[in-house]
């Protein structure tokens, strides 16, 4: 049955909205203001202050400027804690994100590629060609896809490998190497569709992946492969490690096994049975890299895990919607913040699932926990690292109330140390593969 809109309910809409007698007072100050600032609970705010019982060292926030690299930038972040415990480097001191971005675009290329030459003999309008060439790739990722990265490639501090134009802005890049990988595409469907030899079709891939090689080095720099290591401590003394590698430099300076480190994810939906391990197809950079493999907890053993893993002086990298309920300028992510629904007068309310099951809410950004408070044992709030620089929230830490956490945080990454027995038998099942549209497949 289908019902149009008629002149009769009109006027009854009309009417209804009459009857409310603040009706006009509302229009002018959302209509004049913006609903979000229209609907800001003061009240909330003041709930927020950025004092914590457990509040780890994590020195100056980074600022990814106009990318998509917050997961390189919050698992970076992780890493050069250790650096800076262990050799006093400067509290400003970073790993490099262009030295990851520029492997992980040339990774992502092939991996592209690769799954072009899979799905080769579908039609163009099945799901998941349309799927895989709508963005061929992108700045995003998650916490293994950097691991797959750093286990072949290794690490540089920034003054090996510094941000270019096109790190900052990624845009442009992005543009050209997407309409690149959809012209190689093109090509290597017709190849298969003519029958073409594996050498030939080889040969070809190779010579692609040569020139966007080519474009990534115009505009991302050429990545170091040896360099020298120079600083002064923050007692003064100068060190220099000369012809190090970036396979030697992770090694001996983050000294991080990445092989403990596991992501656990929150997605409490009927099709995701909570205690089982879930990857997603066609998600990955690296082929026959480290692929992405998620265990799904309730958010209560998660937040055990991330409260362990705080006391014991290690942050938490984490992947949330941070669009959701949240204040950037002001650095506060709280569900009390806006109240909309008592703004417009209805229902706005859904659960995590339907948000996930219904397309309201993903996982868009990552970011570090670096502190909670606790209260009677119990968190309130989290101290959040960010990375868009020292202009937003408190010199770029974030304050997020614990209900927030609960309703749009997705994922977080725990060393396994932290887990029980049972959650490690759970982690080392085989994964459920999700098809490639899943919402845990979404990119920080």
């Amino acid at each position: 049955m289908t019902a149009e809109i008629n002149l009769d309910q009109l006027g009854k809409f009309q009417q209804d909205l009459d009857n409310h007698k603040d009706s006009k007072v509302i229009q002018r100050a959302v209509s004049h203001q913006g609903i979000l600032a229209s609907s800001e609970d003061f009240d909330a705010e003041s709930k927020m202050e950025p004092v914590f019982s457990i509040d780890l060292s994590t020195g100056k926030v980074a600022d990814q400027k106009q990318s998509g690299r917050c997961w390189m930038f919050a698992a970076l972040n992780t890493m050069r804690i250790h650096l800076m415990n262990t050799y006093k480097v400067a509290d400003d001191f970073e790993l490099s994100q262009n030295y990851t971005n520029f492997w992980d675009k040339f990774e992502k290329s092939n991996y592209f590629l690769e799954n072009v030459l899979k799905t080769a003999n579908k039609p163009l309008d099945s799901r998941k060609v349309s799927w895989l060439m709508t963005t061929p790739q992108q700045d995003g990722g998650q916490w293994d896809m950097l691991c797959a990265l750093i286990e072949k490639y290794g690490i540089v501090p920034k003054s090996a490998m510094p941000e270019t134009f096109n790190s900052e802005k990624s845009g442009q890049l992005n543009k050209y190497l997407n309409l690149k990988l959809r012209h190689d595409a093109v090509a290597l469907r017709e190849l298969v569709a003519d029958k073409a030899s594996d050498k030939k079709i080889a040969e070809t891939k190779e010579t692609m992946l040569n020139e966007i090689y080519r474009m990534l080095t115009y505009a991302l720099g050429e990545p170091a492969t040896k360099f020298d290591f120079e600083y002064r401590d923050k007692d003064k003394n100068y060190h220099i490690d000369q012809n190090i590698t970036p396979q030697e430099f992770f090694k001996k300076y983050v000294n991080l096994n990445l092989e403990d480190y596991v992501s656990l994810i929150n997605s409490p939906t009927d099709d995701k049975p909570f205690n089982k391990t879930y990857t997603i197809e066609m998600l990955g950079n690296v082929v026959n890299g480290r692929p992405v493999k998620h265990l799904n907890l309730e958010m209560a053993e998660l937040k055990k895990l991330a409260i362990k893993q705080l006391q014991n002086g290690e942050s938490v990298w984490f992947g949330s919607d941070v669009g959701q309920s949240s204040n950037t300028k002001k650095g506060i992510m709280d569900t009390d913040l806006y109240v909309p629904d008592e703004l417009f007068g209805t229902d706005l309310s859904l659960s995590k699932a339907e948000r996930l099951d219904y397309a309201e809410s993903l996982m868009t950004h990552a970011m570090v926990i670096t502190g909670v408070d606790l209260v009677n044992g119990k968190p309130t709030k989290w101290k959040v690292e960010n990375s868009w620089g020292e202009k937003v929230g408190t010199k770029g830490y974030f304050v997020m109330s614990d209900d927030w956490l609960d309703q749009f945080v997705y994922q977080f990454v725990i060393n396994k140390k932290y887990l029980t027995e049972q959650q490690l038998k759970d982690q080392a099942q085989e994964p459920i593969v999700l098809k490639p549209w899943d919402p845990m497949g979404a990119l920080a």
